[in-house]
Protein backbone atom coordinates (compact mmCIF):
# COMPACT_ATOMS: atom_id res chain seq x y z
CA UNK A 1 0.00 0.00 0.00
CA UNK A 2 1.75 3.44 -0.80
CA UNK A 3 0.87 6.72 0.88
CA UNK A 4 1.20 9.93 -1.04
CA UNK A 5 1.46 13.63 0.30
CA UNK A 6 3.02 16.91 0.26
CA UNK A 7 0.71 18.15 -2.42
CA UNK A 8 -0.62 21.70 -1.99
CA UNK A 9 -1.28 25.16 -3.64
CA UNK A 10 1.74 27.27 -4.67
CA UNK A 11 2.86 29.96 -6.72
CA UNK A 12 4.80 29.53 -10.16
CA UNK A 13 8.37 29.15 -9.33
CA UNK A 14 7.99 27.80 -6.16
CA UNK A 15 9.08 24.41 -4.67
CA UNK A 16 7.37 21.47 -3.51
CA UNK A 17 8.48 17.89 -2.49
CA UNK A 18 6.05 15.00 -2.55
CA UNK A 19 6.69 11.76 -0.28
CA UNK A 20 4.98 8.18 -0.91
CA UNK A 21 5.24 5.82 1.82
CA UNK A 22 5.32 2.11 1.11
CA UNK A 23 3.60 -0.07 4.20
CA UNK A 24 3.61 -3.25 2.69
CA UNK A 25 6.22 -5.59 0.86
CA UNK A 26 9.98 -5.33 0.33
CA UNK A 27 10.32 -1.90 -0.24
CA UNK A 28 14.08 -2.27 -1.87
CA UNK A 29 12.84 -4.26 -4.32
CA UNK A 30 10.48 -2.17 -6.83
CA UNK A 31 11.26 0.35 -9.19
CA UNK A 32 9.26 3.52 -8.07
CA UNK A 33 7.88 6.00 -10.24
CA UNK A 34 5.60 9.02 -10.26
CA UNK A 35 3.17 10.05 -12.18
CA UNK A 36 0.43 12.97 -12.78
CA UNK A 37 -2.98 13.41 -14.34
CA UNK A 38 -4.56 16.67 -15.19
CA UNK A 39 -8.18 17.19 -15.44
CA UNK A 40 -9.32 16.24 -18.30
CA UNK A 41 -6.07 14.60 -19.44
CA UNK A 42 -4.21 11.56 -19.66
CA UNK A 43 -1.73 10.19 -17.17
CA UNK A 44 1.60 11.77 -17.68
CA UNK A 45 5.15 10.02 -16.91
CA UNK A 46 6.78 12.28 -14.30
CA UNK A 47 9.61 10.41 -13.00
CA UNK A 48 11.13 6.89 -11.83
CA UNK A 49 13.64 5.44 -10.04
CA UNK A 50 15.31 2.37 -9.74
CA UNK A 51 15.52 -0.40 -7.06
CA UNK A 52 18.83 0.96 -5.46
CA UNK A 53 18.88 4.99 -6.28
CA UNK A 54 21.49 4.71 -8.60
CA UNK A 55 19.22 4.91 -12.13
CA UNK A 56 16.65 7.65 -12.54
CA UNK A 57 14.50 8.78 -15.63
CA UNK A 58 12.36 12.03 -16.10
CA UNK A 59 9.63 13.53 -18.71
CA UNK A 60 10.86 15.75 -21.02
CA UNK A 61 8.60 18.41 -19.78
CA UNK A 62 10.28 18.38 -15.85
CA UNK A 63 14.00 17.27 -16.74
CA UNK A 64 16.27 19.62 -14.74
CA UNK A 65 13.46 21.04 -12.07
CA UNK A 66 12.37 17.76 -11.17
CA UNK A 67 14.66 15.05 -8.69
CA UNK A 68 13.47 12.04 -7.72
CA UNK A 69 15.01 10.03 -5.00
CA UNK A 70 14.11 7.39 -2.53
CA UNK A 71 15.13 6.32 1.31
CA UNK A 72 14.96 2.29 1.55
CA UNK A 73 15.36 2.26 4.88
CA UNK A 74 12.29 4.25 5.29
CA UNK A 75 10.75 2.77 2.20
CA UNK A 76 10.02 6.02 0.92
CA UNK A 77 10.41 7.52 -2.21
CA UNK A 78 10.34 11.64 -3.16
CA UNK A 79 9.91 13.73 -5.61
CA UNK A 80 11.12 17.20 -5.58
CA UNK A 81 10.10 19.88 -7.57
CA UNK A 82 11.69 22.81 -8.06
CA UNK A 83 10.44 26.11 -10.49
CA UNK A 84 6.88 24.94 -10.61
CA UNK A 85 4.88 26.27 -13.34
CA UNK A 86 0.99 26.16 -14.03
CA UNK A 87 1.13 23.32 -16.36
CA UNK A 88 2.58 21.17 -13.49
CA UNK A 89 -0.97 21.48 -11.85
CA UNK A 90 -2.83 18.11 -11.60
CA UNK A 91 -2.97 15.00 -9.23
CA UNK A 92 0.29 13.36 -8.65
CA UNK A 93 0.40 9.27 -7.77
CA UNK A 94 3.46 7.36 -6.73
CA UNK A 95 3.49 3.49 -8.11
CA UNK A 96 5.59 0.81 -7.40
CA UNK A 97 6.21 -1.83 -10.16
CA UNK A 98 8.22 -5.42 -10.25
CA UNK A 99 9.83 -5.71 -13.66
CA UNK A 100 12.12 -8.12 -15.11
CA UNK A 101 15.19 -8.58 -12.85
CA UNK A 102 17.45 -6.31 -16.56
CA UNK A 103 15.00 -3.25 -16.36
CA UNK A 104 16.27 -0.24 -14.14
CA UNK A 105 13.21 1.76 -14.91
CA UNK A 106 9.73 1.76 -15.76
CA UNK A 107 7.83 4.42 -17.75
CA UNK A 108 4.59 3.19 -18.34
CA UNK A 109 1.68 2.89 -16.59
CA UNK A 110 0.31 -0.40 -16.94
CA UNK A 111 3.63 -1.66 -16.20
CA UNK A 112 3.36 -0.80 -12.24
CA UNK A 113 1.57 -2.80 -10.21
CA UNK A 114 0.56 -0.36 -6.79
CA UNK A 115 -1.27 3.01 -6.99
CA UNK A 116 -0.99 5.58 -4.02
CA UNK A 117 -4.08 7.32 -4.09
CA UNK A 118 -2.60 10.57 -5.29
CA UNK A 119 -1.51 14.14 -3.96
CA UNK A 120 -2.55 17.40 -4.99
CA UNK A 121 -0.44 19.73 -6.59
CA UNK A 122 -1.40 23.61 -7.96
CA UNK A 123 0.50 26.01 -9.13
CA UNK A 124 -0.87 29.34 -9.43
CA UNK A 125 0.64 32.06 -12.05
Amino acid sequence: QLQASGGGVVRTGDSLRLSCVASRGVFSKYVMGWFRQAPGKEREFVATINWSGDTTAYGDSVKGRFTISRENVKATVYLQMNNLKPEDTGLYYCAAALPPWHVAVVRTPSEYDDWGQGTQVTVSS
